[in-house]
C-alpha cells in the first residue's frame, strides 16, 4: 500500500474510512432486525405442545417428555380418587338368562338329581347376543261395512313410505357412528354387513345425515338462546378442509350446552354472520385471546391462562427474565384462586406485581421496528405478547377476580378436538353442506354427554319425534 506524501491525501484517505465507516453505521440497524428475525426463527424450530399452541400430535415419535401447560394439585396418588364414582360392572337383579350348576352325585355315590338345591353364589356374564336385525312387517288389510256396504282400507303409519326401509334404530345407529365415533361411511357400510349381513350403502347414510339435521334445527335455537343468558360462554375455533378449501368450525359452549357452525372465515366475517351470536352475548366470553374476539365490546372477556402460559414458556426457553417472573404470577396467582374456581386470596398484590413485570419488560423487549413507511412497525414475538398484557390486563387476571370465570378455555377446545379427529379418519368433508350437518349433529352429542344423557336413546327419540331429555 502506498503511503501518503502530503497532508492533501491523508485528508482524503480520511474521508474514504469516514464514507466506509458510515455505511456500516447505517447496516447495524439492518443487522439488529436480521438478528432478531435469526432468534425468531430459531424460535419456532425449538416449539412443541409445551411452548407453543401445537398439538402434542406434532411432537413426533421421539418426543421428550414436556410439562403440561400447568401444573395439577400435589398430593394425588395414582388412580381413582376419592369420590370419584366408578364403572365397574355390577349384579342385576333380573339377568336374562339363569344357568344352574348343581352336583349331580355325591362323593358317596348317590345321586342327588332329586335333592332341594340352595344357591351358594352367583356369577354374572355381560356379552352380545347374537346381532340380528328385526323385521316388523307393516299390512294394509281392508273390510267391508256390514251396514252400508262400503269397503274400507287402512292406511301405512307415516314412518313407513317405502316397500322396505330401514327403522329408526338403525338410522340412529349410522348418525351416531359418523358423528360420535367419527367412521367413514365405506367403514360403517362394511360393519353392518359384518354385524348383520346386510350393505347399507352410501345413500342411506347420507339422507339420514340430512334428516337428522332438518329434526334438529329447533333444538340448535333453543340451544343458541339458552347459550345467550349463559354468564360464562366458551369460544374457540379450528380448520376444516371443506370443498378443498379451508373452512373454519366455530364453537360456543359451557358446561351443559355446546353449538358448532362452520364458516369460509376465521375472524369478524364469521363472528358478524347470522350463525353467530357474540354480538348480542353480555356475560364473559373466554377464548384464546384472537383479537376479532376483542372487538366486541359488549362483553366481559377473559383469557385462557394455559394459551398464555404456554406463549410465556416459549419467552422463557430463549432466556426473558420477565417472562419467567410473569409466568411465576400467574401461577401463583392461579394456586391462590383454588386453582382456578375462587378469587384470588392475594389479587391485589398480584395486580401490583403485574404492573411492575409489565414495566420492567418494556426496558427488556426490543421496541417495534419501522422497516417500511405506511406499514405497521415490526415487533418481536415477546414485544407483542407484552403489549397484549398491558392492553389487556383485566382479560389475562379475570379468572383470579372472578369466582365464576375458569383458568383455561379447555372446555372449548374439548368440544372442537372431535372435528380434528373426524378429519384424520375420515378425511375432508366433500360439501359445505356436510360440514353443517357435522357440526349441528356433533353439538347436538357433545350436550348431551355433558348432560351425561343416553347418546343413543336421545337421538333415537329424535327420529321417533319424541321429547328429548335436555335441560337448557
Amino acid at each position: 500500500m502506498k503511503l501518503p506524501t502530503n497532508i492533501s491525501e491523508c485528508h482524503e484517505i480520511i474521508l474514504a474510512q469516514k464514507a466506509m465507516i458510515d455505511q456500516l453505521l447505517e447496516l447495524v440497524p439492518q443487522v439488529k432486525v436480521l438478528q432478531t428475525k435469526v432468534a425468531e426463527l430459531e424460535g419456532r424450530l425449538n416449539q412443541n405442545s409445551s411452548n407453543s399452541h401445537r398439538p402434542p400430535s406434532s411432537d413426533g415419535l421421539k418426543k421428550p417428555p414436556v410439562k403440561p401447560a400447568f401444573p395439577r394439585k400435589k398430593g394425588k396418588k395414582q388412580g381413582g380418587q376419592s369420590g370419584h364414582k366408578g364403572k365397574t360392572l355390577e349384579l342385576v337383579a333380573n339377568p336374562d338368562h339363569i344357568i344352574p350348576h348343581a352336583p349331580s352325585v355325591c362323593s358317596c355315590g348317590h345321586d342327588l338329581s332329586l335333592e332341594t338345591k340352595a344357591t351358594v353364589e352367583k356369577r354374572q356374564v355381560f356379552d352380545l347376543p347374537n346381532p340380528k336385525l328385526e323385521v316388523t312387517e307393516h299390512e294394509v288389510q281392508s273390510c267391508t261395512c256390514s251396514k252400508c256396504g262400503q269397503l274400507n282400507v287402512g292406511a301405512f303409519p307415516i314412518e313407513v313410505p317405502a316397500r322396505v326401509q330401514y327403522g329408526s334404530g338403525v338410522r340412529t345407529l349410522t348418525v351416531l357412528l359418523y358423528n360420535g365415533m367419527n367412521l367413514p361411511y365405506g367403514k360403517i357400510r362394511q360393519l353392518f354387513t359384518d354385524l348383520f349381513g346386510y350393505e347399507l350403502n352410501e345413500s342411506t347414510q347420507i339422507n339420514t345425515q340430512k334428516r337428522c339435521f332438518t329434526k334438529l334445527e329447533p333444538i340448535e335455537l333453543q340451544t343458541r338462546q339458552a347459550l345467550l343468558t349463559s354468564l360464562v360462554n366458551h369460544y374457540d375455533e379450528t380448520g376444516l378442509r371443506v370443498a378443498g378449501k379451508l373452512h373454519w368450525l366455530h364453537a360456543c359452549s359451557n358446561e351443559r350446552l355446546t353449538y358448532l357452525f362452520v364458516h369460509a372465515k376465521r375472524g369478524k366475517d364469521a363472528l358478524n354472520s347470522e350463525y353467530s351470536d357474540i354480538a348480542r352475548y353480555t356475560g364473559c366470553a373466554v377464548h384464546d385471546r384472537w383479537r376479532s374476539y376483542f372487538l366486541y365490546q359488549n362483553c366481559q372477556h377473559s383469557d385462557c391462562g394455559a394459551h398464555l402460559l404456554r406463549d410465556l414458556q416459549s419467552l422463557i426457553d430463549k432466556g426473558s427474565n420477565w417472562a419467567a417472573q410473569m409466568h411465576q404470577l400467574l401461577m401463583e396467582a392461579y394456586q391462590k384462586s383454588n386453582y382456578g374456581k375462587g378469587i384470588c386470596s392475594n389479587l391485589k398484590t398480584v395486580q401490583k406485581k403485574y404492573d411492575q413485570i409489565c414495566r420492567k419488560a418494556q426496558k427488556e423487549e426490543p421496541p417495534p421496528v419501522q422497516r417500511f413507511p405506511g406499514k405497521r412497525p415490526w415487533r418481536t414475538k415477546g414485544r407483542n405478547l407484552l403489549e397484549h398484557f398491558v392492553d389487556f390486563k383485566q382479560a389475562v387476571l379475570a379468572f383470579a377476580e372472578y369466582e365464576h370465570i375458569p383458568f383455561t378455555n379447555n372446555l372449548a377446545e374439548r368440544d372442537v378436538r372431535p372435528a380434528k379427529t373426524k378429519q384424520k379418519v375420515s378425511g375432508s368433508f366433500r360439501t359445505f353442506t356436510g360440514a353443517q350437518q357435522y357440526a349441528r349433529i356433533q353439538a347436538f352429542i357433545s350436550t348431551a354427554r355433558k348432560q351425561q344423557l343416553n347418546v343413543f336413546k336421545e337421538l333415537l327419540a329424535i327420529f321417533n319425534g319424541d321429547p328429548i331429555s335436555f335441560s337448557f
